[in-house]
């Protein structure tokens, strides 16, 4: 693997279109995705990797190493936010670093579909359970994440939230649930009820993928600026911790499975960052906590890194 697949991955409309959003912003053009349209293709690319994974799971019986996958990627959610917490309490406070370190502990159902429509172009195999890997991955963190400002937040009572709300209002969050909802109808579906809607799941994916990701380019083109007023620390973090977390990730994973796509998949989870379930969380348990800080760091900084940067980086490792 050299600077022409490098290359070759960023000539991929996905990403450009990406750049296209960005620019825009840039341009002070008027392009954008309804706010109701970007909803539904976020639903539905959750729908489709989600059913998709579901029919894979499937065509499996549960196997000592799916279970230690599943292990694994709890593992990876609960020990991340607390290394990141113990990084970032320091300079951003409690509240902030108990937000940022969810958001890194947790993961990117979007960069995890970017990573599977990136594993087919490369017709590298993966099983269908990472992406119950990927769901159970997204609560541990954020329970984490909140706990630790109830430690270290010396007892506000914004951060006094029970526990089992916490892990309710995380698991029942719109695109969590849409994702474990669709993996257990697509576990339960025959081949031929999954093969009458096939065209829906699977011919149009990489279509809602590109539109997709021009919404993003144009809402991380929004952002930037507020990021940048953060100071370098913020830059640097958003982009050396998911580089570690990647990299370890992609020579660990040698001990759960051999499967270079899935090894992948679980480096890109653990590089990841949420943008979506944890701003949704915190808002409601840390309003304090400044969103104009981790959801910049997760979606202007992290994301586009991953997908252009991070993801052959980490393939090259494994390989």
């Amino acid at each position: 693997m050299g600077l022409d697949f490098l290359f070759d991955n960023l000539r991929n409309p996905a990403l450009l279109f990406f750049f296209l959003g960005m620019f825009a912003v840039w341009v002070k053009s008027d392009l954008k995705i309804p706010a109701n349209s970007s909803k539904f293709i976020t639903l539905y690319l959750l729908f489709s990797i989600g059913f998709k994974g579901g029919q894979e799971l499937s065509h499996s019986s549960i196997t000592p190493q799916i279970i230690w996958a599943l292990l694994f990627g709890i593992g990876l959610s609960v020990v991340v936010p607390i290394y990141c917490f113990t990084l970032l309490l320091g300079r951003f406070g409690a509240y902030n670093a108990g937000a940022i370190a969810a958001s890194y502990g947790s993961v990117s159902a979007v960069t995890f579909v970017t990573a599977v429509s990136f594993l087919e172009m490369m017709q590298l195999p993966f099983g269908g359970h990472m992406v119950a890997v990927m769901s159970v991955m997204e609560a541990p963190a954020i329970v984490v994440g909140v706990l630790l400002m109830a430690w270290f937040g010396q007892g506000e009572s914004q951060a006094n939230v029970p526990c089992w709300s916490v892990v309710k209002h995380a698991l029942t969050n719109g695109s969590v649930l849409m994702i474990l909802g669709s993996l257990l109808i697509g576990y339960l579906a025959t081949d031929t009820q999954a093969e009458g809607i096939r065209p829906f799941t699977t011919d149009l994916f990489k279509g809602f993928l590109v539109l997709f990701l021009l919404d993003m380019g144009i809402n991380s083109g929004r952002r930037l600026g507020t990021f940048f007023e953060n100071g370098w620390f913020a830059t640097l973090f958003a982009i050396g911790v998911p580089v570690l977390n990647g990299c370890v990730t992609a020579y660990l994973s040698a001990w759960v499975t051999d499967v270079e796509g899935e090894r992948l998949l679980f480096a890109m989870l653990a590089a990841s960052a949420s943008y979506i379930a944890v701003p949704a969380t915190m808002k409601w348990v840390a309003p304090k906590a400044n969103p104009s800080l981790y959801i910049p760091m997760a979606l202007a900084v992290t994301f586009p890194f991953n997908i252009t940067l991070g993801m052959p980086l980490y393939l090259y490792l494994i390989q």
